[in-house]
């Protein structure tokens, strides 16, 4: 399959990723770094909020991220028959294209996945013909509609036929409605693996969630749906990014640690971090790299949520 070929490819060139210099550390300093202890970064956008392709490798390097996965936006949903845009703020989150040049232009740094709006057959082909040319999962999947509707059927039948994952943006009122509902496709598809991600997933880690709140606070019930799917499923993983992410590992520690101890084999590192330099408290991204390493436990925890388990997950 070309898609294994891309990544054997890959894979060989996986340790040759700190040829620049970055955020203050030299080549040879980086690149005895991702030898020692490469971190996969599976969640992050090219051209955010305009940030350059330069600025993006500096952010990266400077986390200490060796592999970054490009999740391209669905250019489809986003423009409106006038060509202007209905949601301005991913204007400058690059589409497949652009995602498929970065990969080519540097394949020792990024993979990629494949996006569009799922709703009709022409935007499913663009979803596959991005599959077939190399991209490694479906995502990010954020569209205004049920989260156990025909539409994520369609993505799963085609993510099974390609042995991909699906990332999925879960945000109540907004984006992939009904979590609630979600393990109706887990048990119809469990040969897809499905990576939860956002605001409504990390939120849910609460048995006591208020759905409304996008970013709670305090002690966490033990017992939320989340923390139900990812047990229940094998095929329910989740995505530590983003300011959401980050909150579901520092608003109760004692509840993280033994979260992260107990679902050690389905967690894993994002970022979702459109800053520019990789550090600071500006960096949610460094900021939940940081969390990782504090409350993981043990160090194979550690190792496997930063990297081997999105390792395993992706084939690369």
């Amino acid at each position: 399959m070309t898609r294994s070929m891309t990544r054997r490819g890959f894979v060989r060139m996986v340790g040759a990723s700190g040829a620049a210099v970055a955020a203050g550390a030299g080549s040879d300093a980086f690149s005895a770094q991702s030898a020692a202890e490469p971190i996969i970064d599976i969640h992050q956008h090219q051209g955010y909020k305009g940030r350059t392709t330069a600025q993006l490798r500096a952010h990266q390097r400077a986390m200490g991220v060796t592999t970054t996965v490009i999740l391209p936006s669905a250019r489809a949903y986003d423009r409106l028959e006038d060509g202007s845009w209905k949601y301005p703020e991913r204007q400058r989150v690059a589409n497949n294209e652009a995602a498929v040049q970065l990969v080519r232009e540097r394949p020792d740094e990024f993979v990629r996945f494949s996006n569009e709006l799922p709703t009709t057959k022409p935007r499913l082909a663009t979803i596959e013909k991005y599959l077939r040319n190399g991209g490694l999962g479906i995502g990010e999947s954020k569209f205004k509609i049920e989260c156990d509707s025909k539409h994520i059927e369609a993505l799963a039948e085609m993510a099974q036929s390609f042995g991909v994952p699906v990332l999925m943006h879960f945000q109540h009122e907004a984006w992939n409605l009904g979590m609630e509902r979600f393990d109706r496709i887990l048990k119809k598809y469990p040969k897809v693996n499905f990576i939860g991600h956002a605001q409504t997933w990390w939120g849910n880690i609460d048995k006591n969630h208020d759905q409304k709140v996008m970013y709670p606070k305090g002690k966490v019930t033990p017992g939320g749906l989340t923390d139900r799917l990812l047990s229940e499923y094998p095929n329910m993983f989740g995505d530590h990014s983003a300011g959401s992410g980050n909150n579901a590992l520092i608003r109760d520690e004692e509840h993280a640690r033994g979260f992260l101890e107990r679902h050690q084999d389905k967690l894993m590192f994002g970022s979702d971090c459109n800053d520019l330099i990789g550090r600071g408290p500006g960096c949610s991204g460094s900021r939940t790299i940081a969390a990782i390493r504090k409350l993981a436990v043990s160090k194979e925890i550690e190792r496997k949520i930063l990297c081997g388990n999105a390792k395993r997950l992706l084939g690369i």
